[in-house]
């Protein structure tokens, strides 16, 4: 297995054709070239690096951690979005053109993820338009989205969480490099704010997510984006259930499974991006200010 260092900078080296230098490592790595230069040599002693590039051998040790699977949930109304959403599911919402979802799918294809899934039910019918440009992704229905929160939808698809990606449909993505094709450790997307009256992160000293709440202080603002692992998605498949059968189950959020009713069997980092990166439009008025063509 693999140190969290050493998959950092197998994992950089991936994304270069050519040998990186020990400089180049230390400043996407934000640590030092003495370090750089410590792990350059295990990994090189190990066979895994060779003259500054990775061997096959490096290429293998990488395969446990290749994210295998892509989970959208989308079965949402989306009521804050109406009247726009009164036809139309919102991540096939357009905003300048392109469909909200269309920006995480491509970036999920581009990373080489094939096990693609996305659990829909409000005019779930309508993303069969989809398949003319994705014709590998497949649906999950979910026949129950009107009566519970979003929970029910991991529910139709907790077998399929062991190394993937589950995504909330609706997130408008900019930087498609925050989907990556390796993965050390189950992680939630997190951006560091002074406030904020959302959903939000508290962190501990290494980086483990300790706190899941809806307002905070010096925390990280929650994207719906995250990362789990082979174990804590074996773990979730039992979770989801427990959480979900339990009275008021069906009005909780997923999220809140592993990050508040099982926290002690779990430990979810966060994962920083900044607000550059991705965006959630929840309301018409903040879609009207992306696209001018909403504003009539």
């Amino acid at each position: 297995m693999l140190t969290k260092k050493q998959f950092e900078l197998l994992e950089r080296l991936t994304q270069s054709k050519k040998a990186v230098s020990q400089r180049a490592l230390a400043a996407a790595l934000s640590i030092s070239v003495g370090n750089v230069n410590k792990i350059m040599g295990e990994l090189t002693e190990q066979g895994l690096v060779e003259k500054g590039s990775i061997t096959a051998k490096g290429l293998d040790a990488m395969e446990p951690y290749r994210v295998k699977t892509a989970v959208f949930i989308a079965a949402g109304f989306g009521s804050r979005m109406v009247p726009i959403t009164l036809n139309t599911p919102k991540p096939l919402v357009r905003v300048n053109g392109k469909r909200i979802i269309d920006s995480l799918l491509d970036a999920v294809i581009a990373v080489g993820i094939t096990n693609i899934y996305i659990v829909r039910g409000y005019l779930g019918e309508q993303f069969d338009q989809l398949l003319y440009k994705y014709p590998t992704i497949k649906f999950i229905e979910n026949p129950i989205y009107n009566e519970s929160n979003n929970i029910s939808s991991v529910m139709c698809a907790s077998y399929l969480l062991k190394n993937a990606y589950v995504m909330e449909g609706d997130l408008l993505l900019y930087n498609p490099d925050l989907i990556k094709p390796y993965q050390y450790e189950s992680n939630y997307l997190g951006v560091p704010v002074e406030k904020t009256d959302d959903w939000c992160f508290e962190v501990n000293s290494k980086g483990v997510i300790s706190k899941l709440s809806v307002g905070c202080t010096n925390c990280f603002h929650m994207f719906g984006i995250s990362y789990w692992n082979e174990a804590d998605g074996a773990k979730l498949v039992g979770h989801v259930k427990d959480v979900y059968q339990a009275p008021g189950g069906k009005e909780r959020y997923w999220d809140q499974v592993a990050l508040e009713y099982h926290k002690s069997e779990y430990s979810i980092h966060v994962r920083q991006c900044t607000f550059n990166d991705i965006t959630e439009i929840d309301t018409f008025n903040e879609l009207k200010r992306l696209d001018k063509t909403y504003d009539i």
